[in-house]
């Protein structure tokens, strides 16, 4: 891979993509094993650096550096120095100054990451960073769809909720657009950000016309604690207009995936007979996180 770090889907090429894609399969070989653990990344530090609550992205990026044998150590803004007013410049230059390989960090501003890589020697994944990218959400996004549909190429992508608080849809729109697939939009006026079409992604004004279409369906959580207000009369309206419940889903095809990115509020924007229902691949998603995260940790530090 030409690129040091992996800080959004944008800076990967469609061939970047589809290598980390295929080598995320290999990886997935190791975690089906009797003993999960190769030994790869002996000798290498991978540091976790997570100013925002995580439980998937956080417990998979630690998983997949122990499967590689990887020493891995994990801290959040609770237990970090920035309570005592430290700022995120010296907490970076401090962890540098230990000499990591790799540090995965999330945070809640838009670029932490990027400045981050900047400024050290370590190679930086983004494991999300404010409302802007979160790019191995859509990596194993698209691992799952590649394995249950065979390929990315003109399917259909729908993704239904909270669009302006995002970075999983940001990213996966120029994630799947860029293999090749379409990508349709749908949430209430309020939450769907002004220029969004820049992307390349449609808008549709009614979620039950552009079901029919969908080859995936992706929910996504309102995401309340970066809202300053409640931007619907109320959960239950969400939920009739937005929420993806047995009647709106018999609308779809009949070989359609259903995705979420998670945490799932379930009864809002998804009912829990869709969500542990025949269609949905939402636990494949968490499976595939760890051999995504697995190939990142590899690939970044120079494997072929």
């Amino acid at each position: 891979m030409r690129n040091k770090h992996i800080l959004d889907m944008a800076s990967l090429s469609p061939g970047e993509i589809k290598q980390i894609l295929e080598t995320a399969v290999r990886m997935k070989e190791i975690s089906r094993r009797a003993i999960k653990k190769v030994p790869t990344l002996r000798g290498k530090t991978v540091v976790h650096f997570f100013y925002e609550p995580s439980t998937r992205t956080k417990s998979s990026f630690d998983i997949a550096a122990k499967r590689l044998s990887a020493d891995s150590m994990s801290f959040s803004k609770a237990t970090s120095s920035v309570v005592k007013g430290e700022t995120l410049l010296d907490t970076i230059q401090n962890i540098e100054a230990m000499q990591p390989d790799i540090i995965v960090i999330r945070h809640s501003s838009a670029g932490a990451p990027h400045m981050l890589a900047r400024m050290c020697q370590a190679r930086v994944i983004n494991a999300g960073d404010g409302m802007h990218a979160h790019p191995t959400q859509a990596l194993l996004d698209m691992m799952t769809v590649r394995e249950k549909k065979g390929h990315l190429q003109g399917l259909k992508l729908l993704i239904v909720g909270d669009i302006a608080h995002s970075r999983v849809a940001r990213s996966n729109i120029v994630g799947f657009q860029k293999m090749g697939a379409t990508v349709m939009l749908a949430g209430p006026p309020t939450m769907m950000p002004i220029g969004i079409e820049a992307l390349g992604a449609r808008v549709v004004d009614q979620l039950d016309e552009a079901i029919p279409e969908a080859d995936i369906i992706m929910m996504l959580r309102v995401q309340k604690e970066r809202q300053q207000r409640f931007l619907m009369p109320s959960e239950r309206e969400y939920a009739n207009v937005y929420g993806l419940d047995l009647k709106r889903l018999r609308k779809a095809k009949r070989d359609v995936l259903i995705m979420h990115p998670g945490p799932m509020n379930r009864g809002v924007e998804i009912a829990p007979e869709v969500a542990d229902g025949p269609y949905s691949v939402i636990l494949d998603q968490v499976t595939n996180g760890v051999a995504v995260r697995m190939a990142l940790l590899y690939l970044v530090l120079g494997g072929k």
